[in-house]
């Protein structure tokens, strides 16, 4: 069995997972990677520009093999889309290449701080919040599924999320390169 040092998040948009990676990263002395920041530098386009001439499946696609890619690597934090759970695949790279944290956020609270962010595709609705509810309930069990922490993200501010994940690490995502 291969022992990993990286470190995957996952999670709905908005949870926190590029700020925690990138304190994370630093923290750890790893390579900090967004997977959404990966596909638009390779693609020169926003996500959201992605999903607006794809769609969400041509979207997905492009995640699937950026993940497949980006799990090949060693000693990295890695933010996931938020959707990366939905691809098996995805999921079965993760659990299999890294140590998985599930940050876990609420959709009201989400809602809260993404209010006003017009990037979001997913959030581009009359009904926001009941989006990120429907989000929650069909995503929270795959999630939970490929996660090895669960952190509930609450009001709790991103040192104090990252502290949190840091005290429950294993050893070997501790080690870096």
């Amino acid at each position: 069995m291969r022992v990993s040092r990286n470190v995957y998040l996952v999670g709905l948009m908005g949870a926190g997972k590029t700020t925690v990676g990138r304190q994370l990263a630093r923290r750890l002395g790893k390579t900090f990677i967004d997977s959404d920041h990966e596909i638009e530098a390779r693609t020169g386009v926003r996500v959201a520009t992605i999903f607006e001439i794809e769609g969400e499946p041509g979207f997905r696609a492009r995640e699937a093999r950026i993940i497949e890619e980006l799990t090949a690597l060693d000693n990295v934090v890695l933010a996931t889309g938020g959707g990366v759970v939905l691809d098996p695949r995805n999921r079965e790279r993760l659990a299999l290449h890294g140590f998985v944290v599930y940050l876990r956020a609420q959709p009201r609270g989400l809602w809260q701080r993404m209010r006003h962010d017009r990037t979001r595709p997913l959030l581009q609705t009359d009904d926001p919040i009941g989006r990120l509810e429907e989000l929650f309930h069909m995503r929270d069990p795959l999630y939970c599924e490929v996660a090895d922490l669960v952190v509930d993200t609450g009001r709790q501010g991103p040192g104090a999320l990252v502290t949190q994940v840091l005290a429950e690490l294993p050893t070997e995502c501790k080690l870096s390169a």
